[in-house]
Protein backbone atom coordinates (compact mmCIF):
# COMPACT_ATOMS: atom_id res chain seq x y z
CA UNK A 1 0.00 0.00 0.00
CA UNK A 2 1.44 3.35 -1.03
CA UNK A 3 -0.08 6.77 -0.49
CA UNK A 4 -0.12 9.00 -3.56
CA UNK A 5 -0.53 12.69 -4.25
CA UNK A 6 -1.63 14.41 -7.47
CA UNK A 7 -2.36 17.86 -8.84
CA UNK A 8 -5.52 19.08 -10.53
CA UNK A 9 -4.53 22.04 -12.72
CA UNK A 10 -7.38 23.80 -14.52
CA UNK A 11 -6.77 26.63 -17.00
CA UNK A 12 -9.08 28.00 -19.70
CA UNK A 13 -11.64 25.20 -19.24
CA UNK A 14 -8.90 22.61 -19.71
CA UNK A 15 -7.30 20.23 -17.23
CA UNK A 16 -3.71 18.98 -17.25
CA UNK A 17 -3.59 15.19 -17.65
CA UNK A 18 -1.04 12.53 -18.52
CA UNK A 19 -2.09 10.38 -21.48
CA UNK A 20 -0.95 6.82 -20.80
CA UNK A 21 -0.57 4.15 -23.43
CA UNK A 22 0.23 0.83 -21.82
CA UNK A 23 -0.29 -2.71 -23.09
CA UNK A 24 -2.67 -1.58 -25.89
CA UNK A 25 -4.74 0.44 -23.42
CA UNK A 26 -5.17 4.23 -23.62
CA UNK A 27 -6.21 6.15 -20.52
CA UNK A 28 -5.55 9.45 -18.74
CA UNK A 29 -4.34 10.15 -15.21
CA UNK A 30 -3.74 13.22 -13.11
CA UNK A 31 -0.07 14.18 -12.71
CA UNK A 32 1.15 12.64 -9.48
CA UNK A 33 2.83 9.75 -7.78
CA UNK A 34 3.93 8.18 -4.54
CA UNK A 35 4.57 10.17 -1.40
CA UNK A 36 8.17 9.67 -0.29
CA UNK A 37 9.32 9.15 3.29
CA UNK A 38 9.25 12.43 5.25
CA UNK A 39 7.26 14.21 2.54
CA UNK A 40 3.84 15.82 3.07
CA UNK A 41 1.11 15.11 0.50
CA UNK A 42 1.35 18.76 -0.60
CA UNK A 43 5.13 18.54 -1.08
CA UNK A 44 4.71 15.31 -3.07
CA UNK A 45 2.14 16.99 -5.33
CA UNK A 46 4.56 19.88 -6.02
CA UNK A 47 7.45 17.50 -6.74
CA UNK A 48 5.36 15.32 -9.03
CA UNK A 49 4.05 18.35 -10.96
CA UNK A 50 7.65 19.35 -11.63
CA UNK A 51 8.82 15.82 -12.51
CA UNK A 52 5.87 14.98 -14.76
CA UNK A 53 4.94 18.37 -16.24
CA UNK A 54 8.04 20.54 -15.83
CA UNK A 55 6.13 23.21 -13.88
CA UNK A 56 6.25 24.71 -10.42
CA UNK A 57 2.83 24.89 -8.80
CA UNK A 58 1.11 26.58 -5.91
CA UNK A 59 -0.98 24.06 -3.98
CA UNK A 60 -4.50 24.94 -2.84
CA UNK A 61 -7.11 22.83 -1.07
CA UNK A 62 -7.42 19.08 -1.31
CA UNK A 63 -10.02 18.58 -4.04
CA UNK A 64 -10.62 14.87 -3.56
CA UNK A 65 -9.39 11.81 -1.67
CA UNK A 66 -9.74 8.34 -3.15
CA UNK A 67 -9.04 5.05 -1.39
CA UNK A 68 -7.25 2.68 -3.77
CA UNK A 69 -4.16 0.76 -2.58
CA UNK A 70 -3.72 3.53 -0.01
CA UNK A 71 -4.95 7.11 0.10
CA UNK A 72 -4.73 9.17 -3.09
CA UNK A 73 -4.98 12.94 -2.52
CA UNK A 74 -5.83 15.33 -5.37
CA UNK A 75 -4.90 18.98 -4.83
CA UNK A 76 -6.15 21.96 -6.79
CA UNK A 77 -3.07 23.81 -8.00
CA UNK A 78 -2.02 26.55 -10.36
CA UNK A 79 1.16 26.93 -12.38
CA UNK A 80 3.54 29.60 -11.10
CA UNK A 81 6.65 28.75 -13.18
CA UNK A 82 8.32 26.38 -15.59
CA UNK A 83 7.32 25.14 -19.04
CA UNK A 84 4.43 22.70 -19.42
CA UNK A 85 5.50 19.43 -21.05
CA UNK A 86 9.18 19.51 -20.04
CA UNK A 87 9.04 17.02 -17.15
CA UNK A 88 12.16 14.95 -16.59
CA UNK A 89 10.90 12.37 -14.11
CA UNK A 90 12.07 8.76 -14.36
CA UNK A 91 8.96 7.81 -16.34
CA UNK A 92 10.19 10.08 -19.15
CA UNK A 93 13.91 9.37 -19.14
CA UNK A 94 14.22 5.69 -18.11
CA UNK A 95 13.41 3.75 -21.28
CA UNK A 96 14.02 0.42 -19.49
CA UNK A 97 11.00 0.79 -17.22
CA UNK A 98 8.62 -0.68 -19.81
CA UNK A 99 5.56 0.92 -18.29
CA UNK A 100 4.20 2.42 -21.49
CA UNK A 101 4.22 6.02 -22.64
CA UNK A 102 3.49 9.21 -20.71
CA UNK A 103 2.30 12.29 -22.62
CA UNK A 104 1.45 15.48 -20.69
CA UNK A 105 -1.42 17.33 -22.32
CA UNK A 106 -4.28 19.76 -21.82
CA UNK A 107 -7.73 18.19 -22.17
CA UNK A 108 -10.93 20.20 -22.61
CA UNK A 109 -13.12 19.67 -19.57
CA UNK A 110 -16.16 19.14 -21.82
CA UNK A 111 -14.52 16.01 -23.26
CA UNK A 112 -13.80 14.29 -19.94
CA UNK A 113 -16.99 12.20 -20.33
CA UNK A 114 -15.76 10.69 -23.58
CA UNK A 115 -12.28 9.53 -22.49
CA UNK A 116 -11.03 7.05 -19.88
CA UNK A 117 -9.86 9.28 -17.01
CA UNK A 118 -8.69 7.53 -13.87
CA UNK A 119 -10.01 7.88 -11.25
CA UNK A 120 -13.34 8.70 -12.87
CA UNK A 121 -14.79 10.28 -9.72
CA UNK A 122 -12.16 13.06 -9.81
CA UNK A 123 -12.97 13.86 -13.45
CA UNK A 124 -16.69 14.03 -12.61
CA UNK A 125 -15.94 16.32 -9.65
CA UNK A 126 -14.06 18.68 -11.98
CA UNK A 127 -16.99 18.85 -14.34
CA UNK A 128 -19.33 19.59 -11.42
CA UNK A 129 -17.00 22.34 -10.16
CA UNK A 130 -16.82 24.03 -13.57
CA UNK A 131 -20.59 23.75 -14.12
CA UNK A 132 -21.24 25.40 -10.72
CA UNK A 133 -18.92 28.30 -11.61
CA UNK A 134 -20.68 29.08 -14.90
Amino acid sequence: MRHRSSVVIIENKQVALIKRIREASVYYVFPGGGIESGETPEDAAKREAYEELGVQVEIHECFAKVQFNGTQSYFLANIIGGTFGTGQGEEFIDKERERGTYLPMWVNIDTLNSIDVRPRVVALNIQSLINREH
